[in-house]
């Protein structure tokens, strides 16, 4: 779809069709139906809606990459990333006719290309495999979402299933709406030991997880404690860790920080001179249990990236 894009852990898109149904709480405040049905009423979003077929010109695209893959690793040291598809679900029961096989095919014929593929219905991944998934499984990134603790231990281990086994195994933590421990998702598998992050020599475990904030209309607020905790489980684990983004929210008072005697004004909203609005995480915002922060909603951009003023940037080492 974009030879560019501002997603900080992609090169490029390309969306094969456009449409989804909304399946878990991530889905609440879908980008890509406000985008694409709200505002331009290109598909219908939900169950009964048509899933449309991008343009050929757009099919094409990765063709182009894939002339111009020398010329991409001379200059950046490395395989392109195509993110597949952000506007849709590759594996998505309503996938217009023959559109999936179509995509297979295409990912054979782009060896050169890495493709990553982000679902939240990987229970559907390996019965919608193609015949020749051996032959294109090094150079396919496999992914789902674990938004919270609930989805993280039904989806994971369907990803991790999958066999033979991808380039690389990653979980999206984004928007992250809940404390998420993989060191819990634990199975046994007829691959052997399967667990969310490495527990033991040979077992079946994430290569990379990508954790961010929500952004955009109505974005619910992320805990500081919980990117903190996956950063720190991906460090003890040495899986590859990166932070995408604060979202819309940023923390303003970390009270065992910043106000141990609690002095600040806690009430249940704030006001900042009327220009942003704070919210008392205590009060009814979800984050029972965890330690007293108070967010600002500042917007994505004044938010940034930085996690206890570090960037996290990791990128998993594709298996050979």
């Amino acid at each position: 779809m974009a030879d560019q894009t501002n997603i900080e852990w992609a090169d490029s898109t390309f969306n094969p069709w456009i449409g989804c149904t909304k399946v878990s709480p991530a889905c609440d405040h879908c980008y890509a139906e406000t985008l694409m049905d709200k505002r331009h009423g290109r598909v219908q979003w939900g169950p009964h809606g048509e899933r449309v077929r991008t343009a050929e010109s757009n099919w094409q695209n990765p063709r182009r990459w894939q002339r111009q893959a020398a010329a991409f690793f001379a200059e950046h040291g490395r395989r392109r990333r195509v993110f597949c598809a952000s506007l849709a679900d590759v594996f998505d029961n309503k996938a217009p006719a023959g559109a999936r096989d179509d995509l297979w095919t295409l990912i054979r014929e782009t060896p050169d290309l890495d493709w990553l593929l982000l679902t939240k219905r990987p229970q559907n991944i390996s019965k919608m495999l193609p015949a020749f998934w051996g032959e294109i499984a090094g150079h396919v990134w496999l992914g789902t979402s674990t938004e919270n603790q609930e989805e993280a231990e039904r989806r994971l281990p369907h990803l991790l299933a999958v066999t033979p086994r991808p380039a690389v195994f990653f979980a999206s933590a984004e928007p992250l709406l809940g404390r998420v421990d993989f060191t819990t998702i634990k199975r046994a598998s007829p691959l052997g030991s399967m667990s969310a992050l490495p527990a033991e020599p040979g077992g079946v475990y994430l290569d990379w997880i990508i954790a961010g904030g929500e952004s955009g209309p109505g974005a619910r607020p992320t805990h500081p404690d919980w990117i903190r905790s996956i950063r720190d489980q991906c460090t003890e684990a040495s899986v590859a860790f990166l932070f995408k983004q604060w979202g819309e929210w940023k923390a303003a008072i970390d009270r065992e920080r910043d106000d141990p005697d609690w002095r600040a004004p806690y009430g249940r909203e704030l006001r900042d001179e009327g220009k942003t609005r704070w919210l008392n995480l205590a009060g009814g915002c979800g984050f029972h249990g965890d330690r007293f922060h108070v967010m600002r909603r500042v917007g994505k951009k004044i938010a940034g990236r930085l996690l206890d003023d570090v960037s996290h940037d990791g990128f998993p080492e594709p298996s050979p």
